[in-house]
């Protein structure tokens, strides 16, 4: 398998960081690292992290932010340091591991049978033979939301929440994150928006053949979630916001 370095940002996590998955996860797979990106947590996030790190220093590290910036600069800031490192592969995953560990390798897999892919999307997509588990209020929430980005942004995506995303390390892909977000709860749906507009411009082939969506085989809603019931006002001005950045005119 090719390298992947999994950005995980972290921000108030210390009650449910489960660090042993990550790192039996990088013993099983030495093509696998973790960069875990602690922001600007007030409770005893770090120390956790920097222990982590410290069992697998080779797979494993720690990248502490001064200052909480929210969960789009984590992750930009923690992609930017992973592309320092020339994997071959870079993603996020959310540090809760809804989407558990071991679904990295089916996404892997697509960008290594697939050359033209930059992307692969995990979706929640409720199947017959798949364990996906979610709330009824998240669940329609998140399919209005999909939805509305889906027409307002000419995006034929189904689930563009899903904190699960696989890119391949290319210069399309490290523009994407050069600058920071204009957007901050709804900032994949800003990652798919300029990848379309690369697309439009012809830097990448059309966004149906430059991303694909991976229907998970798991995933469960996991307590403790930072979601607050003003998210749903938020999503609606910050799509607004995005449509008036990269909706065609």
């Amino acid at each position: 398998m090719q390298n992947i370095i999994v950005v995980v940002p972290c921000y108030n996590e210390a009650e449910r960081f489960n660090a042993q998955r990550f790192v039996s996860a990088a013993q099983a797979d030495p093509s696998l690292s973790f960069l875990l990106v602690d922001d600007g947590s007030t409770d005893a996030t770090r120390a956790i992290l920097e222990r982590a790190s410290q069992q697998l220093p080779a797979q494993i590290q720690a990248l502490g932010l001064a200052q909480n910036s929210g969960k789009a600069e984590a992750v930009r800031r923690g992609l930017q340091a992973a592309f320092e490192r020339a994997p071959a592969v870079v993603a996020y995953f959310d540090a809760d591991l809804a989407t558990p560990l071991e679904e990295l390798a089916p996404m892997r897999a697509l960008l290594e049978e697939r050359p033209e892919l930059h992307a692969v999307l995990g979706s929640r997509v409720g199947l017959l033979g798949r364990d996906v588990v979610r709330t009824p209020t998240r669940h329609y929430l998140g399919r209005i939301f999909a939805s509305v980005a889906s027409v307002l942004l000419d995006l034929n995506v189904y689930d563009t929440q899903c904190g699960a995303k696989l890119f391949r390390n290319t210069p399309a892909v490290r523009e994407i994150f050069a600058e920071p977000f204009h957007v901050s709860w709804t900032f994949d749906v800003e990652v798919l928006a300029r990848l379309a507009k690369l697309a439009r411009d012809g830097t990448v082939a059309p966004l149906a053949r430059s991303a694909m969506e991976y229907p998970l085989r798991r995933w469960r809603d996991v307590s403790g979630s930072k979601l607050e019931p003003s998210a749903a006002l938020k999503a609606g001005s910050e799509l607004a916001t995005l449509w008036y950045r990269y909706g065609r005119k």
